[in-house]
């Protein structure tokens, strides 16, 4: 076959080929808007049938109290180190760690035989001294006797100048030797006294009532105290614990010795113990360029639920309501200037989906009528005068705010309450509402199996692109 044969069956199949690789790019584009067509109808179909619900919250009872959180450490309030005042062997041990000991009670025992020693040296010297000084008063009498002679003797002109003069001499010399003994005396009987004293302090006593919560040295342990005691166990009074807590600087100057504060630890499950700040230290603790002063305050322990280096949750209590009633900050839309809520954006959607509303009428949110049970917007139950006035109880400036109210036919009402304090997820209800009364807090909307749509949305609109 020539190549010309060859170069016009080449060309018979092209149109073939052409044709095959048109249909594949149609089939292909085909599948690509059919797939997203059904992809924008599975969105449209999803919000249509997607449920809209308020987040329904009730008006009740409770407290609102806002806070300082900081960590700390508990410590014993007291704590003594027992420690040796004598060197020795510690021969005896009666305690152990956890024991409860009463002050007076005899802990451990030191070797005493050299004091023991000591002490006997001390008191024959003692004694030695206290026989001289009856000489010494027996030479005095003798010396002063014959003073006396002297002095008559001479008086008669019967005796010389030398022989008075030597017996004036003598009874000085008495005197003297009888006063000189009477210091060593007492010298030696304080001498006795610290050698006594030393040999009571190998017997090692509780110096507090509590619990032992160390020990420190273990029996036949030499102890060198000449020149800083040795601590052989340390006694603590667990009855009540001083907590530690490592305060920012940047709270400081919002805490005042006498505030309320509470704290929870780590095994106490929701169990609060509370107390007052005693003192705020005004050297501060620098750990990696971090600031932090440390504030003390007591607690009780006489259970014993608290023991020392426990880690506490502490929350210094900056303003709080109690009995109060309460709805959630959420479900608010401050007036007058107020600060700006979440409520305002549930507002506005409740507003957008109150058509939507299970056993809502028409026309969506409405405003009380006249004697409808609750204060209306504008009737004059809510003094605007008295509120800017001044604070209220406690020094809380009152704020206006509205809410939205689910009556019991289902319909919406928006009521204008006076709120006191605020916290971060409540707020205290001065006027307005009643304990009871349900409150639109946000809305609710469905969602697919528990995967959020916005996400899916998202990531399929972006592999679209």
């Amino acid at each position: 076959m020539g190549t010309d044969q060859l170069d016009n069956t080449s060309d018979s199949f092209m149109p073939g080929r052409r044709k095959s690789g048109k249909k594949r790019l149609l089939g292909f584009a085909l599948v690509v808007l059919v797939g997203m067509g059904g992809a924008y109808f599975w969105f449209q179909g999803d919000e249509e049938v997607e449920e809209t619900e308020p987040l329904i919250r009730i008006a009740e009872i409770g407290d609102i109290e806002n806070t300082i959180a900081a960590t700390g450490t508990l410590k014993p309030f007291e704590t003594v180190e027992v420690g040796a005042q004598v060197s020795g062997q510690l021969v005896r041990l009666y305690v152990e760690a956890g024991d409860e000991v009463e002050a007076g009670d005899l802990l451990a025992e030191i070797d005493a035989s050299q004091q023991q020693q000591r002490v006997e040296s001390s008191r024959a010297s003692l004694a030695g001294q206290e026989a001289l000084l009856e000489s010494r008063m027996s030479a005095l009498e003798l010396a002063r006797a014959n003073a006396d002679r002297q002095r008559r003797l001479m008086a008669e002109d019967a005796t010389s100048q030398q022989d008075f003069d030597n017996a004036m001499n003598q009874l000085a010399s008495a005197q003297a030797s009888l006063i000189q003994t009477q210091r060593q005396i007492d010298q030696s009987r304080a001498s006795l006294a610290i050698e006594e004293q030393e040999l009571e302090y190998t017997r090692i006593v509780a110096p507090i009532s509590g619990t032992v919560v160390s020990l420190s040295m273990t029996e036949g342990r030499t102890l060198n105290a000449s020149q800083q005691a040795p601590t052989i166990l340390t006694i603590a009074d667990l009855t009540e614990m001083t907590v530690q807590a490592e305060i920012s600087e940047a709270d400081i100057a919002r805490l005042s010795t006498g505030m309320e504060v509470y704290f929870t630890t780590l095994g106490g499950g929701n169990r609060r113990w509370n107390s007052e700040l005693r003192q705020i230290l005004p050297q501060p603790v620098i750990e990696n360029n971090v600031v932090l002063y440390t504030g003390l305050f007591d607690v009780d322990n006489n259970d014993g639920a608290l023991l020392p280096e426990m880690t506490a949750q502490v929350y210094f209590v900056t303003s709080a309501a109690r009995d109060v009633l309460t709805v959630p900050i959420g479900a608010l839309t401050f007036l007058e200037g107020g600060p700006a809520s979440a409520g305002a954006g549930f507002s506005q959607a409740m507003s957008a989906q109150a058509g939507n509303l299970p056993g809502n009428r028409p026309g969506g949110i409405v405003r009380p009528e006249a004697g409808a049970g609750r204060p209306a917007l504008g009737d004059g139950s809510i003094n605007r005068e008295q509120l800017r006035a001044g604070p209220a109880a406690g020094g809380r400036r009152n704020r206006l705010a509205t809410v939205q109210v689910q009556n019991n036919d289902g319909t919406i009402t928006e009521q204008e309450i006076m709120v006191g304090l605020t916290s971060r997820v409540a707020a205290e209800v001065v006027t307005g509402l009643q304990a009871g009364d349900q409150v639109i807090a946000g809305v609710l909307q469905g969602d697919v199996s528990g995967i959020d749509r916005d996400q899916i949305r998202n990531a399929l609109r972006g592999g679209f692109r």
